[in-house]
């Protein structure tokens, strides 16, 4: 069944600059099986001022971590936006695949599920990968089975420092420290010289080193082949070799292959994995190297019920991927931006945290949403004064103005800035004191890095004296069967349309009134009815004011509460 048969469109909000390239939008689509949130957000091409990288929890392969804490941690090297990524193990949070981050592997491929794969020219592979590793000491080549994982009855594995400060708890077994070792890159000899050989677990792993831990027959042959003093070389082979790609991580299945939604893919997922409405998040590319990131809210019956994981693949074909690939789902669900969440996970406990993530990397100048949509220093001491800001990431030549509705800049500043947030506190009047011409007002900052790359970011506010003084009377409405009246109040500098909305405490609302007002004192009276008529039930309310005129629009609110009397 085509998606436009399944999916009727509805609320969708319009698509939020989050950064310069980078943007979101998030999606209210009505089902026959209930209403569908979808949270989008996109990015260009990696390349030049933006990447795609995944970030391992913790920058360890073992334990958790929120998205959001992650993008904070990445926060002084770039502005940060993504998903979770790969599944992993509850317990100690090891992923279930691939994991690779600048051509260095910290955890091997699941052979039977799709990777995320993304090369050094901005491409998205999906793709099934395995690894195959050998292992040579004094004698023959010999299997090594695994990476950062624990060895199987008769095994042998490598434990890098991304493991974490020691290997794991175990008997029986035999550990070789090499010291020191190279970064464990694919289809590369990697040698290192016998420092330690000890039994049992808990071997510490030096920072520029690693340790060979074997098992059973694997135990014995280790023990009798690397010696102290010996050199072992072990060599990781990705099958197929994926040239080029020097990032990846765990997920699957693969969902979009050549631009068609794919139904069975045929990996090891299993069918309550794939079939039940959950939330689901996805990675895909578009035809013009566009990155698509998409987390689906779901299990919240009334909000956002899920999808199937077809379902996911028809919405990635419907947002325009080429390719695109499933990630963890479920209540590991989580998209955000600059360490803020986006999405709504489901779990109870909200945010839940996760083994790694998928991020897009942005590494021009960032400003944020100016502090006040609408600055209003008109002396009632709300939205009195403004605060912008913008941040660098590498050392920058940097011209940042505050542009008025004129085009004329006001206020200027250039010179060579460090990496760092940089503010600016505005009152909305002139160096004398004067105040400023309302309208729309540009912040605007101009950044040539030490690479030579140029960025560019430009954010808006309205500096709009329409509206002030708002207060209700009185704060506690008692609502009679033939009475009750709330007097909204508030002044006006300039004649608008104005919007008096009586809305729940969730935001719904229940009662509009619009009337065109000059400048001055002003009061609207609401009868404390609803717009059907009926009396407001008790509870907490908001009065919403909102004005619009040829300085733009302004709003303020008061809360009040409504006592329904019995007669």
């Amino acid at each position: 069944m085509l998606l436009a048969t399944v999916f009727a469109p509805s609320a969708t909000a319009g698509r939020v600059l989050l950064t310069p390239g980078v943007t979101y939008q998030r999606q209210l689509l009505f089902t026959p099986h209930g209403p569908e949130v979808i949270h989008v957000m996109t990015a260009p091409r990696p390349g030049g001022l933006y990447a795609l990288r995944p970030m391992l929890s913790n920058d360890a392969v073992l334990g958790r971590e929120t998205v959001t804490s992650m993008e904070r941690r990445a926060s002084a090297s770039a502005t940060v936006g993504g998903v979770n990524a790969d599944l992993f193990t509850w317990n100690e949070g090891l992923p279930s695949g691939m994991f690779m981050e600048s051509g260095v592997l910290k955890t091997p491929p699941h052979p039977r599920r799709s990777t995320v794969g993304i090369t050094d020219d901005g491409r998205l592979l999906v793709q099934r990968i395995s690894m195959v590793g050998t292992w040579q000491g004094s004698s023959q080549r010999h299997p090594l089975i695994g990476l950062n994982q624990r060895p199987g009855p008769q095994g042998l594995s490598l434990f890098t420092p991304a493991w974490g400060a020691s290997t794991p708890a175990a008997q029986g077994t035999v550990e070789v420290t090499l010291d020191p070792f190279p970064p464990a890159a694919p289809a590369t000899e990697l040698s290192g010289t016998v420092v330690a050989v000890k039994p049992a677990g808990g071997t510490p792993i030096p920072p520029g080193g690693a340790v060979l831990v074997g098992q059973g027959t694997s135990a014995g042959r280790l023990a009798a082949e690397a010696p102290v003093g010996q050199t072992v070389t072990t060599i990781l082979t990705l099958r197929p070799q994926w040239g080029g790609v020097v990032d990846a991580v765990g997920g699957g299945p693969v969902i979009v292959r050549d631009g068609q939604p794919v139904f069975r893919a045929l990996e090891s997922f299993t069918s309550n994995q794939l079939s039940l409405r959950n939330p689901r998040t996805a990675v895909g590319q578009r035809e013009d190297g566009s990155i698509v990131l998409v987390a689906v809210d779901g299990r919240q019956p009334g909000y956002s019920t899920g999808l199937t994981n077809f379902e996911l693949a028809q919405t990635m074909v419907r947002l325009g991927a080429v390719t695109a690939s499933a990630l963890d789902a479920g209540g590991s669900t989580t998209m955000a931006f600059d360490g803020e969440l986006l999405n709504s996970p489901s779990d109870p406990g909200g945010e839940r945290p996760v083994a790694d993530g998928l991020f897009v990397f942005y590494y021009g100048v960032h400003a944020p949403a100016p502090a006040q949509p609408v600055l209003s220093p008109n002396g009632d001491g709300v939205a009195e004064v403004q605060t912008l800001s913008y941040k660098i990431v590498r050392p920058s030549t940097v011209t940042a103005s505050l542009v008025g509705p004129d085009r004329i800049p006001r206020q200027t500043q250039t010179g060579q800035r460090e990496p760092g947030t940089y503010r600016l506190t505005w009152s909305g009047r002139t160096a004398e004191g004067a105040p400023e011409t309302e309208g729309r007002w540009r912040w605007v900052i101009k950044a040539v890095d030490d690479k030579a790359q140029q960025s560019t970011v430009e954010r808006s506010f309205d500096l709009n004296n329409t509206l002030g003084y708002l207060n209700v009377r009185p704060s506690r409405v008692v609502v009679h069967k033939r009475s009750g009246n709330l007097r909204v109040g508030f002044r006006l500098a300039h004649s608008a349309l104005v919007t008096l909305t009586i809305e729940t405490a969730s935001g719904a609302a229940v009662r509009t009134i619009r009337q065109r007002r000059g400048a001055g004192q002003m009061s609207i009276r609401w009868n404390g009815r609803y717009g059907s008529g009926v009396r407001a039930f008790s509870g907490p309310y908001i009065a919403r004011v909102q004005t619009s005129n040829s300085f733009g629009r302004a709003e303020l609110e008061r809360r009040f509460s409504v006592r329904r009397a019995r007669r």
